[in-house]
């Protein structure tokens, strides 16, 4: 019997949910006419998709601090108070980060969440030790720092305040308005030179962020939200990332100029990358969602991955190569130059770390990583 083609759900990224690359048992989708065609589509009287219903799962972290060497990213410490996004945005590239869960990168990714809820005591301790030596801390990288679940768990904001309290810079990047919430955290330190956010614009179109990012917040409030950061105080660059051929890459110039008019100082672009899973889901994504140019859109994406779905190499991994991946470059320079974003570029790497003072108070841990009590006071 025929497999009906593959249906978006509203309010998610993911078409499916495939297996990850490290699951032993390999499933086929394949109907014998004796499952129910709505089960997976049922709905809840929330309108939430009752086999993908949102879950948050407490998880004891053994540690928080993650390091790279890689050349080509700004930073080399991150700290992701959450595993997974809700945000569901499908060319997410922590979307592979699933597999070694035993879940999927798929729906899984968007629907079964983990939040680090002793982040801010793993910090601390980190921070309090003889041996360590400051540097910027970048904040939300691999899965939005913001997302939904973060308004009651509220654990990036415990972790900003374990920052602002040591006077450590940081900087933020999200794609939602949730992050005017820590404003009263994040302009003190701005004034200082401790702070900056960046705020990932990949389209002004409302109707195809519905689709290509759908729980995070609308192209419109972004621009609000560098806005608000920015009268603060805040310096907000601003992130026009992924660009996707055909799909998102018509409106470098207009994002850039709506970006600048709400105040960004600062802005820097990733073309689309596909690592592992990410490949197949997006290539579903685009089938249900913009079946007349899939095929334009790989070939372009092809053509500047050296022929391939992605290259992972360094050198060319986040703008790509060839004729069309310069093309790009060239448009976002000239853009970025007669907006006169060119000169305040790089303003993450120029944050202050002569002003790290240790944590006065260093939380004592059980053996599962929760808080037992306060440990002895440090003076230094």
């Amino acid at each position: 019997m025929l497999v009906p083609p593959r249906v978006a759900r509203k309010g998610r990224g993911a078409v499916s949910n495939m297996q990850g690359r490290y699951e032993v048992n390999g499933r086929e989708r394949f109907d014998d006419g004796w499952s129910d065609a709505d089960s997976e589509s049922a709905v809840d009287s929330t309108g939430e998709s009752a086999a993908f219903k949102t879950v948050v799962t407490d998880e004891f972290a053994k540690t928080i601090l993650s390091r790279n060497t890689s050349p080509d990213i700004p930073f080399s410490v991150s700290l992701n108070p959450y595993r997974g996004c809700e945000h569901g945005c499908i060319y997410c590239f922590a979307r592979p980060t699933h597999s070694y869960l035993g879940l999927s990168p798929g729906l899984d990714f968007e629907s079964r969440l983990f939040a680090k809820v002793n982040a801010s005591e793993l910090l601390r301790r980190e921070l309090a030790k003889p041996g360590y030596v400051p540097e910027h801390i970048a904040i939300g990288v691999n899965t939005d720092a913001y997302q939904p679940c973060e308004r009651e768990r509220q654990i990036t904001r415990q972790v900003v305040e374990v920052l602002s309290e040591c006077r450590h810079p940081l900087g933020l990047i999200t794609k939602s308005s949730l992050i005017e919430r820590d404003i009263d955290l994040l302009a003190p330190m701005a004034a200082n030179n401790l702070a900056c956010a960046a705020v990932t614009l990949t389209t002004l179109d409302a109707q195809i962020s519905r689709t290509l990012e759908p729980r995070a917040a609308a192209p419109m409030r972004r621009l609000r939200t560098i806005r608000t950061l920015t009268d603060a105080g805040i310096p907000v660059s601003v992130s026009v990332a992924p660009i996707i051929p055909f799909v998102t890459e018509p409106e470098i110039e207009r994002i850039l100029e709506a970006a600048r008019d709400a105040g960004a100082v600062g802005a820097h672009y990733t073309v689309l990358r596909l690592p592992h899973e990410v490949n197949p889901l997006f290539q579903e994504w685009l089938q249900a969602h913009f079946p007349d140019r899939a095929q334009r859109v790989m070939n372009r994406i092809r053509e500047m991955r050296g022929g391939k779905d992605y290259d992972a190499d360094f050198s060319q991994r986040m703008h790509g190569d060839g004729v069309w991946a310069d093309l790009i470059r060239q448009r976002f320079e000239k853009a970025v130059e007669r907006l006169g974003f060119k000169s305040l570029r790089g303003r993450f790497g120029r944050l202050d770390r002569s002003q790290f003072r240790r944590p006065v108070v260093v939380p004592a841990t059980t053996r599962r990583g929760s808080v037992q009590g306060a440990g002895q006071l440090d003076l230094f």
